[in-house]
């Protein structure tokens, strides 16, 4: 056949073969293909509910709409829009309404605004049965409406911390004893894709399983069987080889276990990674499962070469399984099994070895080893404790809405004009001619507001000679003679 495809190359008269790091696809009309993308993920905190639920990641991303409807930013963007919202409608309404004989909505706008001044300037709703003599405070309405959204909007983000994060979670290490280690009882699978053009056919399947440490007297040779069930499936991506354990126990050694692909007929032995897939669950709970998955090539661990694995020397793919006691799970116990070291075994980086070790009978093989740690010296016990209390939930409150109310009480501090129509013209020095007034004044005119006591309310009297006045005609009026009372004022000082 003619070896023109892309990144292929003829090893012989009859056989084409890959570049390094590429492996000839059979599902793909015969074309070279690279590593599957996809980087290593681990199982979150070690125990995350069976993913058979996601069933509608293909619709709808379940990750975006958890980021949308769980962020306090949004919180935060949305209270600050409404701030901005309400402050630029009553700088329209103020700007644009100030004469009563353009646009009356707006200029009514501007009465009810001064009428929603419930916080620093609250005297005249005292005064509403009686003939209104002072401007209403309409800049105290636009502030204190404005530090209430300001106030809802922190108090929801803080109800959101209370119950999201409500509790954190807490890792305590002991050390491990054989009652509390003979206690974790998991169901374990590995699954070993190696990525390639080869099949199940090539597998010399493993049959022996070792234990302890090879040279020392407590090494072991036992029967596969013995611990482990052995499968291997075809993929689209190469061969998989599976080993389950069933209600396994954490034993005191560690574990050895090899397979090997050889040449066949125009089907050589080459490989460009390993695909892994680990899980461990405990016995009889299939809600909860720790796994870790990735994708290995030659490239992880050493430099950034592309190479193709062939050859005697063994691939060693390092898992240690880690015991996780979860107290906030009622106790589950779990195995969590981590990927702490790859060893690469046989490469070739160039299409000019690669050839030569294709042509020579020796290297028609890849060795693979799975070493099984066990990480039995310690247990890391797995709980969440409480952080936030009814009593400081309360007082962040208090806090909030005293910061709500001052960061714009500071604000109308600095408007001249709003402390002259609150407090009245006679507390500014008419002799000083700079535009500042003195500080004693402003500071016992602030005091007076806020510890003047309530007049009593005094009911209208029915009187059938005079016309009855609507309240809000009478805040119109109130709002037209601002400047003659202020005439009048000027010539009774004068």
């Amino acid at each position: 056949m003619a070896c023109t495809a892309a990144r292929m190359f003829a090893s012989n008269a009859t056989l084409c073969a890959c570049e390094p790091g590429f492996y000839l696809s059979a599902a793909i009309n015969g074309t070279c293909l690279g590593l599957p993308d996809g980087g290593w993920q681990v199982g979150s905190v070690g125990a995350s509910r069976n993913q058979s639920f996601y069933f509608l990641t293909p619709v709808l991303s379940l990750d975006v709409v958890r980021r949308l409807t769980q962020s306090q930013a949004l919180l935060l963007e949305a209270t600050i829009a409404a701030l901005l919202s309400w402050l630029a409608f009553c700088a329209f309404a103020r700007f644009t309404g100030h004469d009563p004989t353009g646009n009356k909505r707006l200029f009514r706008a501007r009465f009810w605004v001064s009428r929603l001044d419930c916080i620093y300037d609250t005297t005249h709703w005292a005064d509403d049965q009686q003939v209104l003599r002072k401007r209403k405070t309409e800049l105290g309405g636009t502030c204190s409406v404005a530090s209430l959204i300001l106030f809802v909007g922190l108090v929801t983000v803080l109800l959101y911390q209370a119950i999201q994060r409500r509790n954190i979670e807490v890792h305590r290490v002991k050390p491990a004893n054989a009652p509390d280690l003979l206690s974790f009882v998991n169901d374990i699978e590995f699954h070993i894709t190696t990525i390639s053009s080869m099949s199940c056919s090539q597998l010399v399947a493993p049959s022996t399983i070792a234990m302890g440490t090879p040279g020392s007297m407590d090494f072991r040779l036992l029967p596969l069987s013995t611990l482990l069930t052995y499968n291997c499936q075809n993929t689209s991506q190469g061969p998989s080889v599976s080993l389950k354990c069933n209600g396994c126990r954490i034993p005191p050694r560690d574990h050895y276990v090899s397979w090997q692909f050889i040449d066949l007929p125009r089907q050589p032995a080459a490989a460009v990674g390993f695909q892994f897939n680990l899980t461990a669950k405990q016995h009889g709970d299939d809600k909860h499962v720790s796994f870790v998955s990735g994708t290995i090539n030659s490239d992880n661990f050493t430099d950034d070469k592309l190479k193709t694995f062939r050859g005697r020397d063994s691939n060693v793919l390092k898992i240690q399984l880690f015991p996780q006691t979860y107290i906030n799970h009622h106790n589950l116990k779990l195995l969590q099994p981590l990927v702490q070291d790859f060893t690469q075994g046989s490469t070739f980086s160039d299409v000019r070895n690669l050839n030569a070790s294709l042509q020579n009978p020796m290297d028609g093989i890849i060795n693979t080893t799975l070493y099984i740690s066990y990480l039995s010296n310690y247990i890391v016990e797995i709980s969440n404790e409480n952080v936030l209390g009814p009593v400081s939930i309360l007082a962040s409150i208090g806090g909030l809405y005293a910061f709500s109310v001052a960061i714009f009480l500071c604000l109308m501090a600095q408007v001249r004009k709003f402390v002259m129509y609150t407090w009245g013209p006679s507390n500014l020095d008419p002799s000083d001619r700079s535009g500042k007034w003195p500080e004693s004044s402003v500071m016992d005119s602030l005091h007076g507001s806020f510890h003047k006591k309530r007049k009593p309310i005094r009911r209208a009297t029915s009187n059938g000679n005079k016309p009855k006045r609507n309240p809000a005609d009478a805040g119109v009026i109130d709002i037209e003679r601002v400047g003659e009372m202020q005439e009048s004022s000027s010539s009774r000082q004068a």
